[in-house]
C-alpha cells in the first residue's frame, strides 16, 4: 500500500511540474531550469556523501543537461557580449561538474551551485516587469 501511495505521488508531483512548465512564460521557463539544476547538484552531492556513485553520476548528468539547455536557449542577436560570457559561463560550468563526477569533488558541486546561485539571483533580480518580454530568455 505504501509503494503505491509513493507512485501516486510521484505521479502528482510530475503532472503539476508538467502544468507549471506548460504555463510558464519564458522568463520563469529559466527560472524553473535554474532551480532543476540546483536541486540536481544537491542531489547528487547527498548521494557522493552516501557513496552512491551510480545516482550521484546520474544527477550531475541531469544538471549537465540542463545547463546545456540553458546554453542553448541564449539569443546572441539581442546582445553578443552578455550571452558570449553566458555561454562562456555554462561551458564552464558543465566541465567542472564533469570533473566533479570524475573525482567525486563535493567541492567543485558547492563551486557551481555557487556560481548557478548566483545567476539565478541576477537572473530574479530582473523582475517582473521583463518577465513578460519576449528578449528576456534571450538573457539567461
Amino acid at each position: 500500500m505504501q509503494n503505491s501511495g509513493m507512485t501516486a505521488m510521484r505521479e502528482y508531483r510530475q503532472v503539476g511540474t508538467r502544468q507549471a512548465v506548460e504555463s510558464a512564460s519564458p522568463y520563469r521557463l529559466v527560472q524553473l531550469m535554474m532551480e532543476r539544476a540546483l536541486a540536481k547538484i544537491a542531489i547528487a552531492r547527498g548521494h557522493l556523501e552516501r557513496n552512491a556513485i551510480s545516482e550521484k553520476g546520474r544527477h550531475i548528468g541531469d544538471a549537465i543537461g540542463i545547463i546545456s539547455g540553458l546554453q542553448a536557449s541564449l539569443n546572441h542577436k539581442v546582445d553578443s557580449d552578455l550571452s558570449g560570457n553566458f555561454d562562456a559561463l555554462y561551458d564552464y560550468m558543465s566541465r567542472r561538474l564533469l570533473e566533479a563526477n570524475l573525482k567525486n569533488d563535493d567541492q567543485i558541486l558547492q563551486e557551481v551551485a555557487g556560481l548557478m546561485r548566483q545567476v539565478k539571483e541576477a537572473w530574479d533580480a530582473i523582475g517582473d516587469e521583463i518577465a513578460e518580454q519576449p528578449v528576456a530568455a534571450g538573457l539567461a
